[in-house]
């Protein structure tokens, strides 16, 4: 069975009950494949120009280099006005092509945000739900997985990750146990804002996780040193969280006229500019900035159109951000 029949399977009994669907049969649901067919980019988008993915290391599964993230943006309560947008920007993003959305206990009401906007659009067949876990001991972590799996109103999570380290020793045993059960397919770490590299350094050399998800743009960039070629030798999926600084980066250049060199080499506008320069490097797997509106998030999915710079251009945008 794959992902597309799951969803066809289930997206009834979700809309109804959570708990028509038994933690038994949604075991032997991601045992015969939950996740192993889910469509490519380009297929989902079906627009004429390539949709650009990369693949997973230890699966070499395909996912859009643009993800969506929730931290801020989502956190609305139960402000209607603010969930029926976030639902049309979750829209927005699976009609161009997205797939990944990740989430977080920390961040306030965006898991329950998420959950009420796939209920309001519909679950989408290609959706890659992510998460993480955000507390201390074992037992709070488990009850924290199976909120979170509430929250958002769906059969299971196709990636779970320790979030910030965490209390990551007791953690990560039980992410490993549910992905040897069928019941998750990747595990991950997660660090913000250039923090434990060191600790990151040393699990990514001693425990198998499939991901890792820091913070990494073209004007903080020392995951470039030690983090971002280990993972690449070691096989590990990135995800790059922050990839607009909060929101900083993109308004502090927005301030400056757009490089006509910028638009000959292919780029669109800066948000493509910046974009594209985190998912060109080649640890990168995807990268997941965060917004609350249409036209962003289609702004965002359009960097997975087009090519990606390489080295030389890549030092000539990085100097060039530098000296504005």
């Amino acid at each position: 069975m794959n992902y597309g029949t799951l969803v066809a399977v289930t997206k009834g009994r979700m809309m109804g009950s959570k708990n028509l669907i038994t933690r038994r049969n949604f075991t032997v649901m991601m045992a015969v494949g939950v996740g192993s067919a889910m469509m490519p980019g380009r297929a989902l988008a079906g627009q004429k120009k390539e949709f650009l993915s990369k693949r997973i290391p230890s699966t070499s599964e395909a996912i859009p280099l643009i993800g969506l993230g929730s931290w801020i943006t989502f956190n609305v309560g139960n402000d209607p006005q603010a969930l029926a947008s976030s639902a049309e920007v979750i829209r927005a993003f699976f009609d161009a092509g997205g797939r990944m959305i990740d989430s977080s206990p920390m961040y306030g009401s965006s898991q329950a945000t998420i959950g009420h906007s796939l209920r309001t659009i519909g679950l989408p067949e290609g959706l890659f739900p992510t998460d993480k876990v955000w507390t201390n001991g074992v037992a709070s972590g488990k009850s924290q997985i199976e909120e979170s799996q509430q929250r958002w109103d769906i059969p299971g999570f196709a990636l779970l990750q320790v979030h910030n380290l965490r209390d990551w020793k007791r953690h990560l045993p039980t992410l490993f146990g549910l992905k040897r059960a069928g019941r998750l397919k990747y595990v991950g770490i997660t660090t913000s804002h250039g923090r434990r590299h060191r600790e990151v350094e040393h699990i990514l050399k001693h425990h198998p996780v499939d991901f890792l998800q820091l913070t990494y743009n073209i004007t903080h960039r020392a995951a470039e040193a030690r983090l971002l070629p280990l993972a690449k030798e070691r096989g590990i999926a990135v995800i790059i969280n922050r990839p607009f600084d909060g929101g900083r980066l993109i308004r502090g250049v927005k301030k400056h006229q757009f490089p006509a060199w910028a638009l000959k080499e292919g780029f669109l506008n800066w948000a493509d500019f910046l974009l594209k320069f985190n998912v060109s490097h080649p640890a990168v797997t995807c990268a997941i900035p965060a917004t609350s509106r249409v036209p962003h998030v289609r702004e965002n999915m359009a960097a997975c159109r087009g090519r990606l710079p390489e080295a030389a251009l890549r030092k000539r945008m990085a100097a060039y951000i530098e000296a504005l």
